[in-house]
């Protein structure tokens, strides 16, 4: 025999949340998985190594893009490689110097004489041309960096690991601290 359904009674009837907007879905709610992805001290660590890494990379105007497009792919912390890509900006043209000597080094052709203002008047009046007289330096400074990239990854993610954990130890520490003084205004 079934067992009659009991009745709903309109007091009874559980609150529907509102449907998400466009808004919300398709703008809102990727930026906020952006911002708050990648917490973890080994997210932070990783986030640290790759995002200075491909701070330095060593073609100007590139950075930004591939660090954003880094750390979307590999699901780390938008805010954290962006702050990193800017504050590694005064080391970046020593950076790319020492890729395109390290890269001339490996393939083994003849140095490159740079004169900062010629470059920027010949790309600025031809970029064929300019790319034409330093595309192989360009080539020459990749492949520096990217001999450099993984041992610079490694030794920066093991480096800054311990630290990122000692942070957060430490603050875990401090909130249950002020938890236990004060239990009605708990610290997240």
């Amino acid at each position: 025999m079934a067992e009659p359904t009991p009745a709903t009674s309109p007091d009874l009837a559980v609150p529907t949340t509102p449907a998400r907007t466009f808004w919300q879905r398709r703008v809102r709610d990727p930026i906020v998985a952006q911002l708050t992805q990648g917490i973890t001290p080994e997210k932070i660590a990783l986030t640290v190594a790759i995002g200075s890494c491909v701070a330095l990379f060593p073609i100007l105007g590139t950075t930004t893009l591939l660090c954003f497009l880094v750390a979307f792919l590999l699901r780390l912390n938008q805010p954290i490689i962006q702050l990193i890509n800017q504050a590694l900006w005064p080391v970046h043209v020593p950076a790319i110097f020492g890729c395109v000597k390290l890269g001339e080094l490996i393939i083994g052709t003849t140095h490159v004489h740079f004169n900062l203002r010629h470059m920027h008047e010949l790309f600025w009046k031809s970029p064929a041309a300019f790319f034409q007289e330093f595309g192989a330096t360009a080539l020459h400074a990749i492949v520096g960096w990217a001999i450099v990239a993984p041992v610079y990854i490694t030794a920066i993610y093991f480096i800054t690991l311990p630290i990122v954990r000692a942070v957060t130890r430490l603050k875990a520490e401090a909130a249950a601290k002020a938890a236990a003084l004060h239990p009605e205004h708990p610290i997240p």
